[in-house]
């Protein structure tokens, strides 16, 4: 009973809104380039308790608190990529540069969550930092043009991809995705997976081609890296913290608003010159989207700076 009681205490009626919430955020998530799934869950409180409750899955304990959570996150989460993928897809192909714009408010709406955690800046942060920001910039520099399709291993890694931006604060899954020029196969993939279902469709078994290697992906990369992140936190929580800022920071590089898609289905943008009009909105929709996710945080009810990972507290855990 001892360790059933390693974290505080939360009710189940705060599990279901926290989780359901936070699940639905993390869906949409995974959908929009820009947005950390686990920005979402830590603005709703309920990250700390969905790291422990898979690391107790993974270790085969099978407590029921953990498995509400886990439920309660991933039935939400599912839901909203089930039923959202091709309006959001839409949305980003057509109105790329008012989406883009929204998407790089809400990334940058991270920052102060993830800056809350660390409290204060250390060398060990600021080198993480440099490491997280690095990596991002040489995933834009060296990003594919045109895959010419997918492929099972290319699929496999793309869920990867998806899985970190469920666990790590601040790194967009969807962007990733964009990057290994997976976003728009993938959507379509769901798309036709949900056509057929409904009989308006045969694209049953082409669908399944792609869903199959990235829902395996998903969890191979939610067991490894969620326990990753469980032991980081704990041993090298500066360090982690700045890697975490960095990738948040430098998600912003890859969604410039003002470039539209080159052919439908492609992951291959043109930059064009804006007006005026649309710069200022561009500012406003910036400005909505920072907004959104500080309001986010501050309903979520969870102080993010004292987040407990294991039996430690992140706020007097040691490098």
């Amino acid at each position: 009973m001892k360790d059933q009681d390693s974290q505080p205490p939360v009710s189940g009626a705060a599990t279901l809104v926290r989780g359901g919430v936070g699940g639905l955020l993390m869906g949409l998530a995974n959908l929009v380039p820009g947005i950390s799934g686990g920005t979402m869950l830590l603005a709703t409180g309920i990250y700390t308790q969905f790291i422990e409750s898979i690391a107790d899955i993974t270790t085969f304990r099978f407590r029921m608190r953990s498995i509400f959570t886990l439920a309660t996150v991933g039935v939400a989460a599912g839901l909203a990529i089930g039923l959202l993928s091709g309006v959001v897809k839409s949305l980003v192909h057509e109105h790329t540069w008012i989406m883009y714009s929204i998407f790089i408010g809400l990334t940058l709406g991270g920052v102060p969550v993830v800056w809350r955690l660390a409290r204060r800046a250390t060398p060990a942060l600021v080198f993480g930092a440099v490491l997280g920001f690095g990596a991002m910039a040489a995933m834009l520099v060296f990003k594919p043009h045109d895959t010419g399709g997918s492929n099972t291993a290319l699929l496999f890694v793309a869920g990867l991809a998806g899985a970190s931006a469920m666990i790590l604060p601040g790194v967009s899954g969807a962007y990733l995705l964009l990057v290994l020029g997976q976003y728009y196969p993938i959507l379509g993939a769901i798309q036709k997976f949900k056509e057929a279902l409904l009989g308006q469709g045969d694209g049953l078994s082409e669908s399944l081609g792609v869903i199959i290697p990235v829902g395996l992906g998903v969890v191979a990369g939610i067991v490894g890296v969620s326990n990753l992140v469980r032991w980081a936190l704990t041993k090298h929580r500066m360090l982690t913290l700045g890697i975490l800022l960095g990738l948040l920071l430098g998600s912003v590089l890859g969604i410039y608003p003002f470039q539209a898609p080159l052919a439908v289905e492609s992951h291959e943008f043109a930059r064009f010159d804006p007006t005026g009009g649309q710069i200022a909105a561009a500012i406003g929709l910036v400005l909505l989207g920072f907004g959104i996710t500080t309001l986010i945080d501050r309903l979520g009810g969870e102080e993010p700076g004292v987040e407990v990972v294991g039996n430690t507290p992140l706020d007097s855990a040691e490098e």
